[in-house]
């Protein structure tokens, strides 16, 4: 298995938020796959495949609302809890390659500042116009979806 990515390693889009709660609360917001249909726009189903030593989701099959299709892909994860989680795609028939993380990093006001790395190689024809535009679409709805679970959470 490759070594954790940092987000500087990955090219596509990158943008941050802050939220109130810890880097320990929004870990296990983005660690609980199962639960992305419920939050995270475009996301119809997620299966955890294999977990790892820690329980933690280690491959997992998505299926998201693209523009013109449904897009299915694995991904494989890796972690450095609660500060990092970053993953890969399988190569499959909708995605040629794709990469990305989430970075927790802890504020002076105790919450935390999340950046979200992504940059995806679809396997089939778009234009990379298009396609940059869509990865930012998603990062961004992706950002707004785990700061408000986080918050939600941290404040049950």
């Amino acid at each position: 298995m490759r070594a954790v990515a940092s987000v500087q390693e990955v090219e596509g889009t990158i943008r941050s938020t802050e939220t109130s709660a810890s880097p320990e609360v929004v870990f296990s917001v983005a660690v609980d796959l199962d639960a992305y249909p419920e939050w995270a726009t475009g996301v119809s189903s997620v299966e955890i495949l294999e977990t790892d030593e820690a329980g933690r989701p280690a491959r997992a099959a998505f299926v998201v609302d693209g523009f013109i299709k449904q897009i299915e892909y694995e991904l494989e994860y890796e972690y450095d809890e609660p500060h990092l989680m970053s993953w890969r795609a399988i190569p499959g028939a909708d995605i040629r390659d794709m990469e990305g993380s989430y970075e927790f990093r802890s504020t002076e006001t105790g919450g935390t500042a999340i950046v979200y790395a992504l940059r995806v190689a679809p396997n089939f024809s778009i234009p990379g116009f298009l396609r940059r535009q869509g990865e930012r679409q998603i990062v961004q709805a992706a950002l707004r979806g785990l700061r408000r679970q986080a918050e939600e959470k941290a404040q049950q």
